[in-house]
């Protein structure tokens, strides 16, 4: 099975960046960072969330993140399907950080029970029988609307939602062009996804500043 072992980013300042994500989420283990300058406007496809057990896990990690120079896109509050909040990284990514629960019972605080990669899809449908071919498992999939794989115990797990959808579920416009700024590593080889999506297999990756 094909799994996720890191996400790259592609930043403008690496110290700059790798300095953020310590204050904000300590995923260090998770990401990884790359110099770059390659243009890109507006929504760049993807939406990083971090799932956690309860609200007040979703502040331990929110907050921090804005008080290191995250902007908040939305506040952090409950909604129909938990609580959670949307803000974008210094670097541009966009990271929503939810859980389902809406209620605290207590539980660790900073501590993430799953990080996933969500692809606003042009074609979620085309892209979910790509991925199947990449070697990737289904494990939920509500026809041309969601789609979420088996990321197996402990690794970043991928899911596939409409762009339009993605960006309104996000908070921000649909439009946007230019670089992902975002290199998923994975066990297996580089590909590119047919969404522009860059993924680079196990090989030597000297470049990157983890």
């Amino acid at each position: 099975m094909t799994t996720i072992t890191a996400i790259t980013l592609e930043v403008s300042d690496v110290e700059a960046a790798k300095s953020f994500y310590d204050k904000a989420f300590g995923i260090a283990d998770r990401l990884r960072f790359v110099s770059s300058d390659a243009p890109t406007n507006g929504f760049r496809g993807v939406v990083v969330s971090l799932v956690v057990a309860e609200p007040a896990v979703v502040d331990s990690l929110f907050d921090p993140a804005v008080a290191a120079g995250a902007t908040v896109v939305k506040p952090a509050k409950k909604s129909f399907w938990g609580y959670g909040g949307v803000l974008v990284a210094p670097d541009g990514t966009i990271w929503k950080i939810a859980s389902s629960s809406k209620k605290d019972t207590g539980a660790p605080l900073r501590v993430i029970d799953d990080i996933v990669v969500l692809i606003g899809a042009d074609d979620v449908a085309v892209t979910k029988g790509f991925y199947v071919a990449q070697g990737l498992t289904v494990a939920k999939s509500f026809g041309r609307k969601y789609v979420e794989f088996d990321g197996g115990a402990g690794a970043v797990k991928l899911a596939l939602y409409g762009r339009k959808a993605a960006a309104k579920d996000a908070g921000v416009p649909a439009e946007g062009s230019g670089s992902h700024r975002l290199v998923i590593n994975g066990d297996t080889v580089d590909f590119v996804d047919p969404n522009g999506i860059v993924w680079a297999g196990a090989k030597d990756r000297s470049h990157i500043a983890s």
